[in-house]
């Protein structure tokens, strides 16, 4: 029994070192969710003064804090594919900005209006990249179908045998230029903001 329970003693003494060497935990985690969560509830509506709220968290946290509220902030900032996704990139943004003005970081307030700038051209620009494309395809069956006597009128872009296959490409191509352009902003922002 002795040599058991001085093996036992030894497991201990190793385990007390080990917990003694140890770095404490890191609350980082815990903060950085805390932020996620206050950024949510702006978005939501829930909260209307984002600054200030984040501003009430302990010192310690402040960093973490911060740097959670502004991921979940990022994140949604997408393309607007509705008027509700477009709201929420908006909102988005606009919690960006308080952020900025409780850290005193001034420069942000350019690379946010070039995100909006890119938000509003990506609408445009795909509309005028469908209209395009349904124009041509209007006019490939109207060549079709005009030795058969058929009324151009009643022919639609979507009548194209490649028409899904087309705006899809066409989707890809104007998304990837796109979401390339605001991802650049995007980690500038965070750059300026010194939460990377």
């Amino acid at each position: 029994m002795a040599e058991i329970k001085s093996t036992m003693d030894l497991v201990m003494e190793r385990m007390a070192k080990m917990t003694a060497n140890s770095e404490p935990v890191n609350n980082d985690e815990e903060f950085e969710k805390a932020g996620m969560r206050l950024a949510a509830d702006f978005l939501s509506g829930k909260v209307t003064d984002l600054a200030g709220e984040l501003a009430q968290q302990p010192a310690e946290s402040q960093k973490a804090v911060y740097k959670g509220a502004a991921d979940i902030l990022m994140r949604n900032i997408t393309l607007p594919r509705d008027e509700e996704v477009k709201d929420r990139a908006e909102a988005s943004l606009n919690g960006v900005m308080e952020l900025a003005g409780a850290l005193g970081v001034s420069a942000v307030s350019q690379t946010c209006s070039e995100l909006q700038q890119i938000l509003q051209q990506y609408n445009q620009h795909k509309e005028q990249v469908v209209q395009q494309l349904e124009e041509a395809l209007r006019g490939q069956l109207e060549q079709q179908y005009a030795a058969q006597g058929v009324d151009p009128g009643q022919l639609r872009a979507s009548m194209h045998p490649k028409y899904g296959e087309e705006m899809g490409k066409m989707q890809q191509d104007l998304n990837g230029q796109y979401l390339q352009a605001m991802d650049q902003r995007k980690e500038m922002i965070l750059e300026q903001l010194g939460l990377v």
